[in-house]
């Protein structure tokens, strides 16, 4: 089974497709709140889905980190008026220290197509 790499870099790929799975790389936006970041993440996944041939009814599973778990509920009034209502995915969310104190939200994706 092939392997394909999106946004390809020396250190890491955006999205890597094996079969019918792609695993996103964790993403982040900027902003200045949680919730605005959180729009943008969801932005860039819905884009890299749409690359990947897919769409977020066929996400199998998210987990999210945030620098703050303070900011949970911001994060989720956002993820839920985006997030497919008949197709919700597996989720964890846990607080962490992300890659740079900028960013308040990260966001990685496993889903299916065919």
């Amino acid at each position: 089974m092939s392997i394909e790499r999106l946004d390809k870099g020396r250190r890491m790929s955006e999205a890597v497709i094996h079969g019918n799975t792609i695993y996103l790389a964790g993403q982040v936006a900027e902003g200045a709140d949680v919730a605005s970041q959180t729009r943008g993440v969801l932005a860039s996944i819905d884009s890299l889905l749409a690359r990947a041939g897919t769409d977020k009814s066929r996400i199998l599973s998210a987990t999210i980190w945030l620098s703050d778990i303070a900011n949970f509920a911001d994060m989720n009034a956002v993820w839920d008026a985006w997030v497919d209502q008949e197709n919700p995915p597996a989720r964890a969310t846990s607080e962490g220290k992300l890659a740079a104190p900028k960013y308040l939200v990260e966001i990685i994706i496993v889903a299916a197509r065919d």
